[in-house]
């Protein structure tokens, strides 16, 4: 089975697994999906990852936080996509919900948070936004 945006299929796996109450859900391995998932795991929205092999395959188990039975993520949106990409500079990159969320972006220092690619002054593609 192929995929055209691999990256939005990984975050429809997350935000679906959470909707359904799920404790994990297994997502096909890639380096930039794990440093996606990290930066989620850094930021609280996630529990953690595990790297397996399922029929010959690696991917990564996803382990979905709740707070009080209510899933820690209430949205996740692909922002760039491969038919129109988003990028932003560093004094451009917005808030999401007045600072209450965050922006994931792929910039040349590897995958950053929105404060992080400001503090450190790099701008970049936008990846996802989570809230």
């Amino acid at each position: 089975m192929s995929f055209q945006d691999p990256i939005s299929d990984c975050l429809t796996r997350i935000r679906n697994g959470l909707m359904r109450g799920k404790t994990s859900v297994v997502v096909p391995f890639s380096q930039f999906k794990e440093q996606l998932i990290n930066v989620l795991v850094s930021e609280g929205y996630l529990l953690g990852s595990e790297k397996n092999n399922i029929d010959g395959k690696e991917v990564l188990e996803v382990s979905l936080k709740y707070i009080n039975a209510e899933p820690a993520i209430r949205d996740l949106k692909r922002i760039s996509k491969p038919s129109l990409r988003r990028y932003s500079g560093s004094k451009n990159i917005g808030n999401v919900k007045g600072g209450l969320g965050v922006y994931i972006l792929s910039t040349n220092k590897g995958l950053l948070t929105d404060k992080q690619a400001k503090d450190e002054n790099v701008g970049g593609e936008v990846i996802c936004e989570v809230f």
